[in-house]
């Protein structure tokens, strides 16, 4: 609740909506999730999810990540790969869950995946609160940033920008692994809690993303949200939106 760039944020209606709420609802559409639980520090999103009639789960105010809320939430349970969508992802696509969960089931060999989607305007590619990511030959990431990557000094025609979406998928060991680990210096350079996991040497698979998403930071960006929204809504179409895990925050 305590965002510096958008105080109240979890809890900001979405065309009428607090923002957990609308995203808890559609991670319910997901067709490979067990369980969807909202990992909190703040009773006041608790009672909003309740209301909902979505699972909180009261969780230490004082850890560094989502990715630590989320171990702190799952920590009573015996799931074996846990997803963790952000809170601040309301036009997540159930399917990228579903394609998470599914690799992990295929590749045993892999602890984590994300999704990212290929982009080309300068300006997102540019902005700061978008998440870059650089992927190997073998669809594994190699570093994830605010700033443009690839820097293009000599870049060959069609190598892409990768933009991160916000969501993650652990095979347990590796997200007790993970949150065993201290914040690592690149982690909060950029303020990006997977440099935590690159920097270990922990292996995490990018996948192409079903759609794209906008990540609320800013009002602003609940504003774009809801222009999306609106704009469905003309077209006769239903904009789908997922929530699993913490309530927002890095990418």
């Amino acid at each position: 609740m305590g965002a510096q760039r958008f105080p109240g944020k979890p809890l900001h209606p979405i065309a009428g909506v607090p923002l957990v709420v609308r995203v808890l609802r559609q991670a319910l559409k997901s067709r490979r999730a067990h369980a969807v639980l909202v990992a909190t520090d703040d009773e006041r999103i608790a009672a909003a999810v309740r209301e909902a009639g979505g699972t909180a789960v009261m969780t230490p105010s004082d850890l560094p990540s989502g990715t630590d809320r989320v171990r702190a939430a799952v920590a009573g349970t015996d799931a074996t790969i846990v997803v963790n969508v952000q809170g601040d992802e309301p036009l997540m696509e159930p399917e990228n869950i579903d394609r998470v969960i599914e690799y992990l089931l295929d590749h045993p060999e892999v602890p984590l995946a994300t999704v990212a989607r290929p982009i080309d305007d300068p300006a997102v590619i540019a902005d700061p609160n978008v998440v870059k990511v650089v992927r190997g030959d073998d669809g594994r990431a190699l570093y994830f940033s605010r700033s443009p990557i690839p820097f293009r000094r000599n870049a060959e025609p069609g190598l892409p920008t990768w933009k991160h979406l916000g969501l993650y998928g652990y095979r347990r060991e590796a997200l007790d692994t993970w949150t065993s680990l201290p914040p690592h210096p690149l982690e909060r350079a950029e303020s990006l809690e997977q440099l935590r996991a690159l920097a270990a040497g922990l292996v995490m698979a990018v996948l192409p993303a079903v759609g794209d998403s906008i990540g609320v930071d800013t009002p602003a960006d609940a504003e774009a949200v809801e222009r999306f929204l609106e704009n469905e809504a003309v077209a006769g179409g239903a904009a789908r939106t997922v929530l699993a895990g913490a309530e927002g925050g890095e990418r």
